[in-house]
């Protein structure tokens, strides 16, 4: 015998999605949040898209969003507060990953590699260029903190909450794309401008962006930064 639902079940089950109202606003959180001037990982891809071009860089893009997902992942079960608690014993991690950019840059700013077309450098290897977007989104584990604070702001503990944090993951990892993208096609606008110039000043230039993202990743700390 089937037993009907009542009002208040009909309720229930009808709020399991997100309210319009509370995704717009976490959308527009997420915009104004992106509205600042390039930071860790951007550096990076307008670097990789100037020297191998806006295709290869999109390697560099998964790697970064691979690692967003991890830290998002990591959020939801609860271990930003593990973190947070114990952020003397992850600070080693942020500092390694400000060494790795750093290095990067040197050996480009080093680099004997004086050709003249910039297509001739666009063969960079797909793992490489992965790894190094994975590894820099990874050097700042306290982002794990800044997922476990922002998305608790718009979960509805009475629906259910495992839709909400991936409708809120999903929209994260789009808009991020989005924008890196963006910087990324940015890049190569530069790259058109510097073609006149010899491939040592593009490494010098490519250098010098990554140092400077070595230099964001060490500013990082449990300020909601990405």
């Amino acid at each position: 015998m089937m037993v009907s639902q009542g009002p208040q079940e009909k309720a229930e089950k009808g709020r399991s999605h997100m309210p319009m109202e509370t995704y717009l606003i976490y959308l527009a959180a997420v915009a104004v949040f992106f509205a600042t001037p390039p930071d860790t990982s951007q550096l990076l891809v307008i670097s990789n898209s100037i020297r191998h071009g806006l295709r290869r860089s999109v390697y560099t893009i998964a790697g970064d969003l691979s690692a967003n997902c991890l830290q998002m992942t990591a959020a939801a079960f609860g271990l930003a507060a593990i973190i947070a608690a114990s952020a003397s014993a992850f600070i080693w991690v942020k500092w390694l990953g400000v060494a790795y950019l750093v290095w990067l840059g040197i050996r480009l700013i080093l680099s004997k590699d004086h050709t003249s077309n910039i297509e001739a450098n666009a063969s960079g290897g797909a793992f490489r260029l992965f790894r190094q977007g994975f590894i820099t989104s990874m050097a700042n584990p306290f982002a794990v903190v800044f997922f476990g604070a922002l998305f608790p702001q718009f979960i509805d503990p009475a629906s259910p909450v495992a839709p909400q944090l991936f409708i809120l993951g999903v929209t994260y990892i789009l808009v991020d794309g989005a924008i890196l993208l963006l910087w990324g096609w940015l890049g190569i606008r530069a790259a058109s401008a510097l073609k006149q110039f010899s491939f040592g000043l593009i490494n010098k230039v490519c250098g010098s962006l990554m140092i400077a993202a070595a230099a964001l990743l060490a500013t990082k700390d449990f300020q909601p930064q990405r």
